[in-house]
């Protein structure tokens, strides 16, 4: 009698809409591998998907400015793992989260594709 093995994602210990159902060897994925997830989440836009498991993700912020009253508009711009089980795209919203430094730009990893573009 052969076992069938059931392969699921680990529980990261954040509220998402769904795990990658995808399987993935990296060793810097929060859900196949041993990174651990903590700190500040955000949501955003990927920008650039040119870098090898790397995308840029941005979103606008409001600023208020005292002497006249008003909200200017601010972008954050931030580098972010992107593993292979998620594999986000240009154009994607995502939900990223902080981790521990995994080179000298990147502090945050793909955790979630909320909409995808294609």
């Amino acid at each position: 009698m052969v076992k069938k093995i059931e392969t699921t994602a680990k529980n990261i210990g954040l509220e998402l809409g769904s795990a990658p159902t995808k399987e993935c060897a990296d060793k810097k994925c929060p859900f196949h591998g041993n990174l651990k997830i903590r700190g500040r989440t955000f949501e955003g836009q990927v920008i650039s998907d040119k870098m090898q498991k790397t995308v840029i993700v941005m979103w606008e912020r409001r600023r208020m400015i005292k002497k006249y009253e008003r909200y200017e508009k601010r972008r954050t711009k931030i580098k972010a793992h992107n593993p292979e089980c998620i594999n986000a795209r240009k154009g994607d919203i995502v939900k990223i989260s902080e981790c521990r430094p995994l080179s000298k730009l990147k502090s945050f990893v793909v955790i979630e594709k909320i909409k995808s573009v294609a």
